[in-house]
């Protein structure tokens, strides 16, 4: 079984919410759909209803390691920093720095399961990071794959200090869900390939202040990022 998660703009394709089901499991609800052998989830809930911070990320992750998923193409609406990646594109996440805090954000705490420290030297899959990257290029868009995602706590933007500092120690892009989910993804076993798509410059970037990507740009965006996802994970 493969999956696809996605969030802010991604949750608003038909393919995150038709036919969903709502499952419990020991952390708490998910709800998510399937459809051909691929889980569609959407990390805010259909709808868009929970912010960052709130997100019950040990529930989701939980679900698809119980649904016997092994491959996973999560997918992320960020801001850019540098010119890696701008506005309207899109691009391969290669490191993260994770600024996120007081979220449940380990399966190893001590609790019912043994402690663990997971090194994530490696923390997204090459093979299946170099397979998105393939058939990103076969349709026509070459894309980078060193990009560094910078994980900020939300549901609040960043200052533009905050950003300057974010470029300065090596950051790319920035958002607010990436570092729990993938290390999460990690510890479950589950092999991950992260999309970073852009949809505005980052605070004191942008003369007009952060001026967003308008709605139709996005959803043609995210339709092309989901339909390479898919064509990636059908192939492997």
């Amino acid at each position: 079984m493969k999956a696809i998660i996605g969030g802010t703009g991604i949750d608003r394709d038909s393919r995150f919410y038709e036919n969903a089901v709502a499952h419990v499991n020991r952390y708490g609800e998910v709800i998510y759909s399937i459809k051909d052998d691929i889980v569609y989830l959407p990390r805010h809930r259909p709808g868009h209803r929970l912010p960052p911070h709130r997100i019950n990320y040990r529930a989701n992750i939980a679900e698809l390691r119980s649904l016997g998923v092994t491959d996973v193409i999560s997918i992320y609406a960020v801001g850019s920093i540098t010119k890696l990646i701008a506005p309207t594109r899109f691009g391969l996440v290669q490191d993260f720095i994770d600024f996120a805090f007081g979220r449940e954000n380990t399966f190893y705490d001590g609790d019912d399961e043994s402690v663990r420290h997971v090194p994530m030297i490696d923390a997204f899959d090459r093979d299946l990071s170099a397979a998105f990257l393939a058939t990103a290029a076969m349709e026509g868009y070459p894309i980078p794959a060193n990009v560094v995602y910078v994980t900020t706590n939300g549901p609040r933007f960043e200052t533009p200090a905050e950003i300057e500092a974010f470029r300065r120690i090596g950051g790319d892009v920035v958002g607010m869900t990436l570092g729990t989910e993938v290390a999460l993804l990690r510890e479950a076993g589950i092999r991950n390939a992260s999309v970073a798509y852009s949809i505005n410059w980052a605070a004191g970037l942008d003369a007009e202040g952060m001026a967003f990507m308008e709605g139709e740009s996005i959803m043609k965006m995210v339709s092309l990022v989901i339909d390479l996802a898919e064509k990636t994970l059908r192939k492997i």
